[in-house]
């Protein structure tokens, strides 16, 4: 009997009970239609196996009711070939439908998966600082295999088990009618023992799955490159290993109930399957002393009702089982069905080069709050991201705090931005943190769009360009650079997929790390780390540096943060800064003097507003904002120009 499937679902419930509406099924469908001839050939299998399976019983009572008492010997050879060739055909067909079955799967899987992930691409950088990767990894693996379950698993074992029970109840029906209704009247049994012990053990599930959780979450947190830093920083090795055994142990106990649970579960329905079968063979052996029919109709009973327990049993795990397939294309389909916030027009047209430059035309912007085309919260028992203070574990609270009267706080991020940057012109934006200047940096690419006004290049308003031709034509360092964990080759030729080695080298020497990679063992195939951790600041800053220039833009957006640099990185980066905004359109996030003495446009934020512009000279006359920054922040790197 498949008891085990119902201590899963029973175990595994969801708390959703979503309507299963005519249109979600047939969205369902449309991801099967593909797979349809396999699904077929699954189907006729199946019915096959059990056609084969229903011979095993009959030949065991023709072996007791005629051949043994008959003493036939070439027929008792014929039936035992029988009882060794229909269990070799059924694993020949199991093996065939499993093959069928994992095609099926694999390849819903897949499309769901391509689906999903090619919509997450076209997804605002919105999307992505307002959703966690864990939800968005638990969407294209959990939900993903979850959905697929509906179309190769529980669909196909519905179908399985309803012939099944119906082809078996057929057989005894056939063969005695009264045992038959012996064997159905103890079926609430099962459904009664399901209600009582299913919460339990559901409450017992989920409460191990909670646990395990925080357990993974801990380690998490504590095993990745910057947590363990920190334990070590701190000396807190042992008040972690402290911490994770009393998690641990949790998990453990709550295994040992949940096991226990589950045992009592089993030996209840084992019980009631044996009071079943008991009822059978007395009644049944009642009828043989009788003389109303036979042993051997009796021993065919007995091996059909383990069949016929086990496909009802599978039968009233089904809602369960379809239920907890159709939340998982639900999740599926939400992800699929996002709105892309930044859309390609139609009509969009290619920007081949920059000759005139960008211009700002009273850009306001503001980041949206609301969770408007955003994934839905949804509480996964198990998952690490359920877990709000990893640590402490408990729920993380905020505080009130009275703004300072100076702070940058406010609800606009940029308010009325219009300034121009000529073609081949150096923009340099300073101000206080949070003034806005990265915000003003992150509408160029697009990654976001203004709320109001409207920024162009060459006179070609940003929503009227193709995203494709936007992004080749700009190239941007962000002040916290990252690279994948792989070779320094394939980070730089992210740039550009197809660089040559020579084309490599140049771009490295332009940003001054050739000399450094070539020094490395492994030299352009070296490993970086995971976001480059193996190399310091200023090493992983000019490899960004370099896959810039490997892309050759006409437009530069950099953030040229050098404050966590040495004088001799400082000073390699200053000069690859200087070769890399020859002949380009640059704006410029300004940490360094000498880019404000270069600029041929300085721009002074405040609180999201341009407050000051001009040039060094002319803005420090002013003795306003920009010569109290230039007095506090630039003056010290006098010495250094």
């Amino acid at each position: 009997m498949h008891l085990h499937l119902g201590l899963h679902g029973l175990a595994n419930s969801p708390d959703e009970k979503p309507k299963i509406t005519w249109p979600l099924l047939k969205r369902v469908l449309h991801y099967a239609r593909p797979y349809r001839g396999l699904i077929l050939g699954m189907l006729v299998l199946i019915l096959t196996s059990t056609g084969l399976s229903l011979l095993t019983p009959l030949i065991l009572r023709d072996l007791i009711d005629k051949t043994i008492p008959a003493r036939n010997t070439q027929r008792l050879v014929w039936l035992a070939l029988g009882l060794l060739l229909i269990p070799s055909l059924n694993g020949f067909i199991n093996v065939v439908q499993r093959r069928l079955s994992a095609r099926v799967g694999e390849g819903v899987i897949y499309d769901l998966r391509l689906a999903l992930y090619a919509n997450l691409q076209r997804m605002s950088l919105r999307f992505f600082t307002n959703t966690k990767t864990g939800e968005l990894m638990s969407r294209l693996n959990n939900d993903v295999v979850g959905a697929q379950n509906a179309i190769s698993s529980t669909i196909v074992n519905i179908v399985t088990q309803f012939v099944q029970a119906a082809a078996v109840l057929g057989m005894m029906l056939t063969l005695e009618w009264r045992l038959t209704l012996i064997s159905v009247v103890i079926l609430p049994l099962f459904l009664i023992a399901a209600r009582m012990l299913g919460n339990r053990l559901r409450d017992m599930a989920r409460a191990q799955m909670e646990s395990n959780a925080r357990m993974n979450a801990m380690m998490s947190e504590t095993l990745n490159i910057g947590g363990a830093l920190l334990v070590k920083l701190f000396g807190r090795q042992q008040v972690e290993v402290d911490r994770f055994s009393q998690r641990a142990a949790q998990v453990r106990e709550l295994g040992v109930q949940r096991a226990f649970g589950g045992s009592i579960f089993f030996a209840i329905i084992g019980l009631i399957s044996a009071v079943g079968t008991a009822m059978v063979y007395g009644l049944g052996g009642y009828f043989v002393i009788q003389g109303a029919f036979t042993v051997g109709t009796i021993v065919a009973f007995g091996a059909y009702l383990g069949s016929l327990y086990g496909a009802l049993q599978g039968l009233s795990n089904a809602p369960v089982e379809f239920a907890t397939s159709m939340v998982s294309f639900e999740r599926v389909f939400e992800v699929i069905d996002l709105p892309v916030e930044l859309p390609e027009k139609p009509d969009a047209v290619p920007l081949t080069n920059v000759r005139e430059g960008i211009e700002f035309k009273n850009v306001s912007f503001h980041y949206e709050s609301g969770d408007e085309n955003l994934l839905s919260d949804v509480h996964r028992y198990g998952s690490i991201e359920n877990v709000s203070a990893v640590l402490s574990g408990e729920a993380a609270g905020g505080e009130d705090e009275e703004a300072a009267p100076k702070t940058q706080a406010r609800g606009i991020a940029l308010e009325d931005i219009s300034f121009q940057a000529r073609a081949g012109h150096l923009v340099a934006l300073v101000g206080p943190s949070g003034a806005g200047k990265t915000t003003l940096t992150y509408l160029i690419p697009r990654l976001y769009d203004p709320s109001s006004g409207a920024i162009y290049i060459d006179g070609y308003d940003l929503r009227r360009l193709t995203l494709q031709s936007l992004s080749s034509q700009i190239g941007m360092v962000t002040q916290e650079t990252y690279l994948f964990h792989d070779t320094i080759r394939t980070n730089l030729q992210y740039a550009k997929l197809d660089a040559t080695q020579a084309e490599l080298e140049a771009a490295c020497r332009v940003a001054n790390i050739h000399n450094f990679i070539q020094a490395l063992p492994d030299g352009y195939d070296t490993i970086v780390g995971e976001r480059g951790y193996r190399l310091s600041g200023g090493e992983k800053q000019r490899i960004a540096l370099a896959r810039v220039i490997l892309k050759d833009p006409r437009i530069l957006v950099l953030d040229e943060a050098t404050s966590s640099l040495d004088s001799e990185s400082e000073a390699l980066i200053q000069d690859a800064l200087a070769k890399v905004m020859a002949q380009r359109t640059s704006i410029v996030i300004a940490h360094r003097l000498s880019t404000i003495l270069a600029a041929d446009l300085i721009l002074v934020l405040d609180r999201g507003r341009i407050v000051e512009s001009g040039t060094h000279k002319d803005l420090l006359a002013r003795e306003g904002i920009y010569a109290h920054l230039y007095r506090t922040q630039f003056r010290s790197q006098d010495k250094v120009i």
